[in-house]
């Protein structure tokens, strides 16, 4: 009996000793200064803001709260693994020092990954019951104001080159020109019909549209998709008009070198 709790005694010891090894990084290295702390400067209803701190930023903020279980290895090497990962694709602890872009850009992917339902994973959903984004959470989620605010429905004239930036700055997260994505590959997107690419699941609803891609049909859905086609799988639009006047003057540009 002493030899087993002696095993016992020297086992715990041997795990607790390997958590202070951190094969993935150590994201414990970055102070907390409060969940209170977090989008005090931010443009967006309390509602929103109350879902990205109860449901978000346990892991994409550098307010991670450190359960028993996340000082024994090798457990606390896979939760330091996924915190790191966590971190580098979204940290909000940084939402406020983001230019108004950079926060538009992150206010889509959010929205993409909450009605894709792939957020929060489902090691972390298993370890907490109650985290599971409900359709309440993914409707305020949906609502996310940023800094950069609705601009005037038709922007000055569209510049293809600025446009490429724009389209690798926002678009390449689910879009390639050429091969397909989460979205359907853009290459010769200008004059198409829209649900035509050959082999993508596109929604019903953008499948039977009849809409062909031209300056109009490309401006009002860059705009706000789901007032074009109410079932549609985009869930990001681009709120700045010049950058969907220069969007779609690359995609023409581009339909022209084809």
């Amino acid at each position: 009996m002493k030899r087993l709790g002696a095993v016992i005694v020297l086992s715990a010891v041997s795990l607790t000793g390997l958590a202070f090894v951190h094969p993935f990084g150590n994201p414990r290295v970055e102070p907390a200064k409060g969940l209170d702390t977090l989008f005090q400067g931010a443009r967006m209803s309390s509602d929103t803001k109350r879902v990205l701190v109860t449901k978000c930023a346990d892991c994409h903020s550098n307010e991670t709260r450190w359960p028993v279980y996340a000082r024994l290895a090798p457990g606390s090497w896979l939760i330091e693994r996924d915190i790191v990962e966590a971190r580098r694709k979204m940290n909000l602890s940084l939402w406020d020092q983001m230019p108004a872009d950079a926060q538009s850009v992150l206010a889509g992917q959010i929205i993409h990954e909450a009605k894709s339902g792939d957020m929060p994973p489902l090691q972390y959903r298993l370890l907490h019951w109650n985290s599971e984004l409900t359709a309440t959470d993914i409707a305020a989620l949906s609502m996310m104001e940023t800094g950069a605010q609705q601009e005037a429905s038709v922007g000055g004239s569209g510049d293809a080159a600025r446009g490429k930036s724009v389209f690798d700055k926002r678009c390449t997260g689910c879009h390639a020109m050429e091969g397909d994505r989460e979205g359907p590959r853009l290459a010769g997107v200008f004059g198409r019909k829209a649900g035509s690419v050959a082999g993508f699941d596109y929604s019903a609803g953008l499948k039977n549209s009849g809409i062909t891609w031209d300056e109009t049909t490309l401006e009002k859905w860059l705009s706000d998709p789901d007032t074009l086609v109410p079932d549609n799988k985009m869930d990001f639009h681009v709120p700045a008009a010049q950058e969907r006047s220069d969007l779609i003057a690359y995609f023409k540009h581009q339909k022209g070198q084809n």
